[in-house]
């Protein structure tokens, strides 16, 4: 299995058109070379070249020969060769054959458009997971480059270590996913009939959750607040009231009750929407306990926290899941919330944009962890790391005065 070594980025586009939107790249055969180099901006990653091993499932490319390269005429190479940064070697099986149309397919979600069968294609998302990714620098490049920029002699930082760099770098992106960078993740759910759905691997806090309609409309879903809540412990007790114990000695616990009626609450006895099979089955909105329609025409002062029928969740932070009202059954549901940038290789990006500031957001960090530095160097720099870090939200806030403009024209209506 071949290591990967991420090559040097010199921050310039290296990929072609067809590398870049199909994942594919050409070479010609010339019955002597045995090794070609690929260019492609993700590096390749070979588990085995044999389809009958578990490992080939771990590839991340496929390769395709032709001897005339026409559509229709593309089958998979599963002959033996090897993978080592990023160049593919078939001196086992000797050079391919002069002439011979050689293509290797990153994997994308149709496919791409080489192979005879379906079983041949090479389907994954390893292309569109590299869309739009020169908007980003890595993490790694983060480092590189602030090694040459702002560490050796004559500089003001004459030596450091890549580790101390790294952890602050890994700070410094946690911190800017809280309230700069683009660290919003969604998952389209479904609502099970229990209620409840698992918190997210990446989870670090929730900006909003909202139910799909046919349309494809998003309906906003509010947070319970103090409307009702998940309970932490919910130990069983005894006719004294007094919580039981197991044969170890620990608390024993059952389903919440509270959860329960919550979930199989009728929501309109909450937000005050009654229908006709609310008042069929003997629901009054308008009997104040004096006599049937005694109070009828008098329902006013809704509460406007509840007066919504979108439905509500809160956070079962015992379960560690998401807990949502009974009208919310087998909807449909965008779940957005934050992560910390750092849960996965794809995350530990940060937007050009904000680079500028990371350098500066590193350098204070390690200054001002030192001993015997001047206070008037530590506190320019955390001058020009507040000051960089403003710049670096406003670019990312991607304001558009057209946007603007859109909104506006709604507050032009008037009000009768």
């Amino acid at each position: 299995m071949a290591s990967i070594i991420t090559p040097p980025n010199n921050g310039l586009i290296n990929e072609t058109g067809q590398q870049y939107y199909s994942g594919s790249q050409n070479f010609r055969g010339n019955g002597a070379e045995t090794k070609f180099t690929t260019t492609f901006d993700t590096d390749l990653y070979l588990g085995d070249w044999n389809p009958l091993l578990e490992n080939y499932a771990l590839n991340n490319f496929k390769i395709y020969t032709s001897t005339t390269g026409i559509a229709g005429s593309w089958s998979e190479y599963v002959t033996s060769f090897s993978v080592e940064r990023n160049v593919i070697d078939f001196a086992n099986t000797g050079a391919p054959a002069n002439g011979l149309f050689i293509v290797v397919q990153l994997k994308m979600l149709d496919g791409g458009k080489y192979g005879n069968t379906q079983a041949e294609k090479a389907f994954g998302q390893i292309v569109e997971d590299n869309y739009g990714g020169y908007q980003y620098v890595k993490l790694s490049d983060i480092v590189a480059n602030f090694l040459v920029g702002y560490v050796g002699k004559g500089k003001l930082i004459p030596n450091v270590k890549r580790t101390d760099i790294i952890f602050f770098a890994k700070r410094s992106l946690q911190e800017f996913s809280y309230d700069t960078l683009k660290s919003i993740k969604s998952s389209e759910l479904s609502i099970p009939p229990s209620l409840t759905l698992p918190l997210p691997q990446d989870y670090v806090n929730y900006v909003r959750t909202c139910w799909i309609d046919q349309l494809g409309v998003q309906h906003i879903i509010y947070p319970t607040n103090n409307l009702t809540t998940s309970p932490y412990y919910t130990q069983i007790q005894d006719a004294q009231g007094i919580p039981t114990q197991d044969n170890f000695g620990n608390d024993t616990e059952g389903t919440s009750i509270v959860q329960d009626r919550w979930h199989t609450a009728n929501d309109s006895l909450v937000n005050g929407r009654f229908d006709n099979l609310d008042l069929n089955s003997g629901i009054n909105p308008y009997d104040f306990g004096y006599g049937v329609l005694n109070g009828y025409g008098q329902r006013y002062g809704l509460e406007p926290s509840t007066s919504q029928t979108n439905g509500w969740f809160n956070l079962n932070e015992r379960e560690n899941k998401l807990s949502f009202s009974g009208n919310l059954a087998n909807q449909l549901i965008v779940f957005e919330y934050i992560s910390d940038g750092l849960a996965y290789d794809l995350d530990t990006r940060v937007p050009k944009m904000a680079e500028e500031a990371m350098y500066a957001n590193i350098l204070y960090y390690i200054i001002s962890g030192r001993i015997n530095q001047p206070e008037y160097v530590v506190q320019r720099l955390k001058k020009e790391k507040s000051a960089k870090l403003r710049n670096a939200k406003i670019r990312l806030s991607n304001i558009k005065l057209d946007e603007i403009c859109q909104v506006m024209r709604n507050k032009s209506k008037w009000i009768k």
